[in-house]
């Protein structure tokens, strides 16, 4: 196994999935669920993401070629859903548990975009793109299933800032954690706009 290679895309994606910055995300979105809920929540999120980085890692291109999509069209989008989520969290939409299903927490945004989103994706197919050999994809393979072990253990592990917070601090990260995904989701459509103008402007 090509251990240098390893170290990159391990480094690389970990710092992408920002563990440590996806805590209070993680909190306000699962902080009213069951320590229960909150732990499959974790691993449904960190399934998914491990299973659509793997996607795009053998054919992203491919996909995204056949649907006549650009990557800026992929972060734009991931932008989009942000904002959405960010705006629940603001208004205070999700502090009900009741609305808040299990599943569709841990699927949007947490697996995706915010762990499976486009940085993690265009990294990685590009670690794949410059592969040549088996023992360069098999380091690809098992820093991608390293970093999300990492993930899992970080969100798994965040349960007792919940109990550390009481509900009162949850409601106060849960609005800094909206402002924070209203900038993430501000950064992906600017980079987004700015990769399109780009592009244009080349080809003009």
């Amino acid at each position: 196994m090509n251990i240098k290679l390893f170290g990159e895309v391990f480094v690389t994606l970990l710092v992408i999935t920002d563990p440590p910055g996806m805590v209070p995300i993680f909190l306000a979105l699962t902080g009213a669920m069951s320590a229960r809920d909150r732990n499959r929540a974790a691993f449904n999120a960190v399934a998914l993401a491990l299973g659509v980085i793997a996607v795009f890692a053998v054919g992203g291109r491919t996909i995204l070629e056949y649907l006549h999509i650009d990557l800026p069209a992929l972060q734009g989008a991931g932008g989009l859903l942000l904002v959405l989520v960010a705006l629940e969290l603001l208004t205070g939409k999700a502090d009900n548990p009741d609305q808040m299903n299990t599943s569709n927490v841990a699927l949007v945004p947490l697996g995706t975009p915010l762990l499976a989103g486009p940085g993690a994706i265009v990294a990685t197919m590009l670690f794949v793109q410059r592969s040549s050999s088996g023992s360069d994809y098999l380091a690809i393979g098992v820093a991608i299933v390293a970093v999300m072990v990492a993930v899992y253990l970080v969100l798994r592990y965040s349960g007792f800032l919940v109990r550390l917070l009481k509900p009162s601090g949850i409601e106060v990260l849960t609005r800094i954690a909206g402002l924070l995904l209203a900038a993430i989701a501000v950064q992906l459509m600017a980079d987004a706009v700015g990769a399109f103008v780009e592009k244009y402007a080349q080809s003009h």
